[in-house]
C-alpha cells in the first residue's frame, strides 16, 4: 500500500501541473499596449532630461 501512495504523489503533481498550466495559458481579453507604452515614453523622456551632455 505504501508503494501505491508513492506512485500517486507524482500522478497528483502531474495533474496539478496540468491544471496550473492550462489556467496560466488561458486566453484573456485582448487589451492594448497603451498604458505600458505611455509609461515607457515617460521613462525615456525622464532619462533624456537627466542626461547631461559634454
Amino acid at each position: 500500500m505504501a508503494a501505491l501512495a508513492w506512485l500517486l504523489i507524482p500522478l497528483v503533481a502531474a495533474v496539478g501541473a496540468g491544471l496550473w498550466g492550462s489556467w496560466a495559458n488561458r486566453t484573456r481579453r485582448a487589451r492594448s499596449d497603451g498604458p505600458e507604452l505611455d509609461g515607457y515614453a515617460r521613462f525615456r523622456a525622464a532619462m533624456e532630461k537627466s542626461h547631461t551632455g559634454p
